[in-house]
């Protein structure tokens, strides 16, 4: 009836009188639904097969990269233990040998844990709003003393207004494996570069530029697949364990997100990922249900990446902000049972590791008030009545 081509089965059983067919009866069946069941079949034999193949050559490679460590790990070993007479230059060579080898050990055997549990769907994956240039900043934190052993300065350019909708342990371990890479394969002296921005609609686009050596178009096809290993040695000598780029498209695939890289041999190489988009949250402090109302209309209005959400007073505020985790606080000063100076005062205690800023609107300012805030840290202080083009001018300085 819909013009779809189908898939039938056609009976057919014949009568015959005097050697002649004297009537014709055919039952005809449709059998797209067995049919398309079977190709599915086919395709997930198929799929099977190849994940097999893959596995193999996987565990081939794995195997051999195991127990090579122990190799060095062994004889370095025997060496110090049965050569009494080393110098301490000798000792502290081999032990650095030692070290290094047990380190990346470690990263191939944790690499390989998360793949699996990704694999296997025992690491859940628990999107939440993520600050980008938070999230960024904080993932790289450990990598810090790489990058100045090795004279690289990385330079980080993303809006302090971009959230997305990520697994923060994932997240954070997928920067670290991009960032990781682009100091190992970068000369002592150059730039790594951090940049994030809007990429299609409700998608946010991060890039990882490298000033490094480049990766061959040879050895471009390797990258992303289990089962072509492919590791090179840092501008330094840096080993790594060869499955970081697998584990980052695989968390990266988790989150519904892309992953892309363009590289030129001696130019370096830029890294692309894409995840969704989260809007930024303001958390408005207000026990005044109209001016709550008049606030979200004149922010929403003219900020649409921004969501306002409300709390009647200092004590809803602490509770929803640890819930939340907003862009920005906008509080008023007078408020019951908690005023603005109570709620600045415990959100820098409790929650000193979440730097958010926070505006202040007031009535009743004054220059012991302004002080006082002032000395808080507090980013802006507004008067009453609010200037419409004041407030969104304030919110925009303090991310910008």
């Amino acid at each position: 009836k819909d013009g779809k081509l189908v898939w039938v089965k056609d009976f057919i059983n014949l009568s015959r009188n005097d050697g002649k067919i004297s009537c014709r009866k055919s039952i005809v069946l449709n059998i797209s639904d067995i049919i398309n069941h079977e190709q599915e079949l086919i395709q997930i034999n198929e799929k099977l097969s190849d994940l097999n193949v893959q596995k193999d050559k996987f565990i081939s490679i794995i195997s051999h990269d195991l127990r090579s460590p122990f190799t060095t790990l062994l004889g370095f070993s025997e060496i110090m233990l049965n050569e009494p007479d080393l110098s301490n230059e000798e000792k502290t060579e081999y032990l650095q040998y030692i070290y290094d080898a047990s380190k990346n050990q470690l990263n191939l055997i944790n690499c390989l844990l998360d793949w699996s549990r990704l694999q296997t769907g025992r690491i859940k994956v628990e999107p939440v709003r993520l600050n980008v240039k938070y999230a960024v900043s904080t993932a790289i934190t450990p990598l810090t003393g790489d990058a100045v052993r090795k004279n690289i300065d990385i330079k980080i350019d993303i809006p302090s207004d971009l959230s997305i909708n990520a697994d923060e342990r994932l997240f954070g371990q997928a920067i670290i494996h991009l960032v990781s890479n682009a100091i190992k394969f970068t000369p002592e002296g150059k730039d790594v570069h951090i940049s994030a921005s809007r990429f299609k609609e409700g998608s946010v686009e991060i890039i990882v530029r490298d000033e490094g050596l480049g990766i061959s178009e040879e050895n471009q096809s390797k990258l992303f697949r289990i089962d072509q290993k492919f590791s090179l040695q840092g501008t330094s000598g840096e080993k790594g364990s060869g499955l970081g780029l697998t584990l980052v498209k695989e968390i990266i695939d988790k989150h519904g997100g892309q992953v892309w890289f363009y590289s030129q041999v001696g130019q370096g190489s830029e890294f692309h990922i894409t995840l969704p988009e989260a809007k930024n949250l303001i958390l408005l402090v207000e026990d005044d249900n109209a001016t709550k109302e008049l606030y979200k209309k004149i922010i929403e209005g003219a900020l649409s990446n921004f969501e306002v959400r409300f709390a009647n007073n200092g004590y809803e505020a602490i509770n929803i902000y640890r819930q939340i985790l907003p862009t920005i606080i906008i509080t008023d000063h007078d408020m019951p049972l908690m005023n603005g100076i109570q709620l600045v005062e415990i959100l820098q205690k409790k929650e000193s590791n979440k730097a958010v800023p926070i505006i202040v609107i007031s009535a009743k300012l004054n220059d012991e008030l302004i002080k006082k805030y002032t000395r808080l840290g507090v980013d802006k202080i507004i008067p009453k009545p609010v200037d419409q083009n004041l407030l969104i001018s304030s919110i925009k300085e303090c991310l910008y």
